[in-house]
């Protein structure tokens, strides 16, 4: 068996109590980094709040680097929470949140190797030609490997780390803290929505039910592959499946790949969100860049991560159907009543603020009404969405968050048009919906 060079991560906290201790110490660097003033206005949540509030470069390092340690929910709530939430937390909150997306640390081999005898037995290591102990890929919940099984598969092992599946609850339950720092809106649904997919992400069964479901409604085809479930090499804590080559998708923002590529990566994305939500009904709600690979010599997209997959109720679907159509033909009143159905809005909400919503709703569905390929490479309109969305904000307008089930749909759309931004893609979106609509 062939062993790669051993990385230098640090062990994840496993206790309740040192779980604990790591986020108090966070909560420390924090108050450290804004001083006392901005302390008293984060816990506020902004309420009165001064504009000089700010989280020094080092503090906010020091932050980062111990909430990526911990790994887990706490760095789970950081992508849930960060995908635009400049528009939802205050400044500091965001800043923290936003840069654990890609900041999770590996476990040392003093962990890994007692966990991979604990799930495999003692002589774990004959099972396997080549094993590599750096991982491919480290994330909230567990970090990924390569691996060459004895008569010849290539698989990629994705396993948990230790301690995380019992450490949800109570790091939900210490987020309270950073949840105070929300402005004028509560989130209690989104965190009990966060519970729920953490615990389902630590499910490794359920992951590898829902990849083989998702496999079979995908197929073998020339645009997407999905990788098959090894369930000989399976544990509660180790999920092993096909070894997926391909190039993480936001890479081909780069400047040596060409607009073909970027173009048919962004539109493929799109596809199967739309797969996901009008012909599957079921969705993988996690919209991180990392759960697609690119294959430039096939132009498949690779799709990875099905820990966070869930159906969605026909009412849901149908009401998705219906805010489309209505945008698309600015259709004002059966947006309302779409909005309204979806959570977006509600009947009591003061006509002023209903208006304002129907106007940004407009301007978000300004690519879906352009007549051919959208260049999100040229537009300007993530910025005037912002802008908009942060003026409503700003005005409370945004006083109450829609069903967790509609707003993580939400959430996957955001996601998949924001990679097209970061392509710089074309897409002709009225082409890919006309089957739906």
């Amino acid at each position: 068996m062939t062993q790669a060079s051993l990385t230098g991560g640090r062990a994840v906290p496993s206790s309740r109590l040192n779980r604990l201790w790591h986020l108090g110490r966070a909560t420390t660097d924090l108050a450290a980094g804004i001083g006392v003033r901005g302390l008293i206005d984060l816990a506020r949540g902004g309420e009165g709040a001064s504009n000089s509030t700010q989280l020094n470069p080092a503090a906010l390092q020091r932050v980062t680097n111990r909430l990526s340690h911990m790994r887990g929910a706490v760095m789970k709530m950081g992508q849930l929470m960060s995908m635009d939430g400049s528009d939802v937390l205050t400044p500091e909150a965001a800043a923290i949140l936003g840069t654990l997306c890609n900041n999770a640390e590996s476990m040392p081999l003093s962990q890994l190797a007692p966990l991979l005898e604990t799930e495999y037995g003692k002589d774990w290591n004959r099972r396997f030609r080549r094993f590599g102990f750096t991982p491919v890929a480290a994330a909230s919940i567990g970090q990924v490997h390569r691996a060459e099984t004895a008569d010849g598969r290539h698989l990629a092992l994705k396993i948990q780390f230790p301690g995380v599946r019992e450490s949800i609850d109570s790091d939900m339950d210490n987020l309270v803290f950073i949840s105070r720092a929300i402005k004028g809106m509560d989130l209690q649904p989104m965190f009990a929505e966060a519970r729920r997919q953490l615990h389902q992400e630590a499910d490794y069964e359920a992951e590898a039910n829902a990849l083989e479901t998702y496999r079979g409604l995908v197929g073998e085809g020339a645009d997407f592959f999905v990788p098959d479930v090894h369930r000989d090499f399976s544990t509660g804590r180790i999920l092993a499946m096909d070894f997926a080559e391909g190039l993480a998708i936001d890479r081909l923002a780069e400047p040596e790949f060409t607009r073909r590529d970027r173009d048919r990566a962004a539109n493929l994305v799109m596809e199967i969100v739309l797969l996901e939500l009008f012909e599957f009904s079921l969705v993988q709600t996690d919209p991180n860049f990392g759960n697609f690979l690119y294959q430039i010599d096939t132009g498949r997209v690779v799709l990875l991560d099905f820990g966070s997959t869930h159906p969605v109720p026909p009412a849901i679907v149908s009401g998705y159907r219906d805010l489309i159509r209505a945008a698309m033909a600015e259709d004002r009143a059966a947006m309302y009543q779409s909005a309204i159905a979806l959570g977006f809005a509600r009947e009591d909400t003061p006509p002023a603020q209903t208006e304002a919503m129907l106007d940004l709703m407009r301007l978000s569905s300004e690519m879906m009404r352009h007549q051919g390929p959208y260049d999100f490479g040229a537009s300007d309109l993530f910025k005037r969405i912002y802008e908009r969305g942060r003026q409503l904000h700003d005005e409370g307008a945004f006083s109450q968050l829609p069903d967790p089930s509609s707003m993580f749909l939400y959430r996957k759309f955001l996601g998949a048009f924001m990679l097209c931004r970061r392509l710089r893609a074309r897409v002709d979106l009225p082409r890919l919906l006309e089957p739906y609509l």
